[in-house]
Protein backbone atom coordinates (compact mmCIF):
# COMPACT_ATOMS: atom_id res chain seq x y z
CA UNK A 1 0.00 0.00 0.00
CA UNK A 2 1.31 3.62 -1.12
CA UNK A 3 1.42 6.44 1.46
CA UNK A 4 -1.25 8.07 -1.19
CA UNK A 5 -3.95 5.17 -0.87
CA UNK A 6 -3.08 5.03 2.86
CA UNK A 7 -3.86 8.45 3.64
CA UNK A 8 -7.16 8.00 1.31
CA UNK A 9 -8.46 4.95 3.81
CA UNK A 10 -7.39 7.98 6.87
CA UNK A 11 -9.33 10.71 4.78
CA UNK A 12 -12.25 8.34 4.39
CA UNK A 13 -12.41 6.62 7.99
CA UNK A 14 -12.55 10.54 9.74
CA UNK A 15 -15.24 11.38 6.84
CA UNK A 16 -17.48 8.83 7.54
CA UNK A 17 -17.17 9.62 11.51
CA UNK A 18 -18.00 12.86 11.14
CA UNK A 19 -20.97 11.96 9.10
CA UNK A 20 -19.92 13.30 5.65
CA UNK A 21 -19.57 12.45 2.51
CA UNK A 22 -15.93 10.87 1.41
CA UNK A 23 -13.66 12.66 0.31
CA UNK A 24 -12.26 12.08 -3.61
CA UNK A 25 -9.33 10.96 -4.33
CA UNK A 26 -6.63 13.53 -4.63
CA UNK A 27 -5.70 13.97 -8.83
CA UNK A 28 -1.78 13.74 -9.35
CA UNK A 29 0.23 15.97 -7.43
CA UNK A 30 0.27 17.48 -3.72
CA UNK A 31 -2.80 16.83 -2.26
CA UNK A 32 -4.97 18.89 -0.21
CA UNK A 33 -5.54 18.62 3.80
CA UNK A 34 -9.64 19.47 3.52
CA UNK A 35 -11.31 20.42 7.09
CA UNK A 36 -8.70 20.32 10.31
CA UNK A 37 -9.80 18.14 12.70
CA UNK A 38 -9.62 20.94 14.72
CA UNK A 39 -12.65 22.76 13.25
CA UNK A 40 -14.30 19.70 12.10
CA UNK A 41 -18.09 18.96 14.13
CA UNK A 42 -19.60 16.09 15.35
CA UNK A 43 -23.49 14.92 14.20
CA UNK A 44 -25.21 15.22 17.22
CA UNK A 45 -28.89 13.87 16.58
CA UNK A 46 -31.28 16.55 18.61
CA UNK A 47 -34.81 17.01 19.24
CA UNK A 48 -36.18 20.21 17.77
CA UNK A 49 -37.58 20.94 20.88
CA UNK A 50 -34.53 20.24 22.95
CA UNK A 51 -33.51 23.90 23.68
CA UNK A 52 -31.04 23.34 26.37
CA UNK A 53 -26.62 23.79 26.14
CA UNK A 54 -25.33 20.16 26.29
CA UNK A 55 -21.99 21.76 28.53
CA UNK A 56 -24.56 23.69 30.69
CA UNK A 57 -28.14 22.21 31.30
CA UNK A 58 -29.54 25.32 32.61
CA UNK A 59 -28.62 27.79 29.80
CA UNK A 60 -30.17 28.06 26.58
CA UNK A 61 -28.50 26.55 23.56
CA UNK A 62 -26.57 29.42 21.38
CA UNK A 63 -25.32 26.88 18.77
CA UNK A 64 -21.86 28.32 19.68
CA UNK A 65 -21.17 24.31 18.60
CA UNK A 66 -18.35 23.64 21.43
CA UNK A 67 -20.51 20.63 22.08
CA UNK A 68 -19.97 19.09 18.46
CA UNK A 69 -16.05 20.07 18.33
CA UNK A 70 -13.51 17.45 19.09
CA UNK A 71 -12.05 19.48 21.87
CA UNK A 72 -15.50 18.97 24.18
Amino acid sequence: MTDDQMRQLIRSAIAKHLGGPPPSPPASGPSSPGVPIAFARYALGRAPDDTMCLIEPAVTCNHCGYCQCHGH
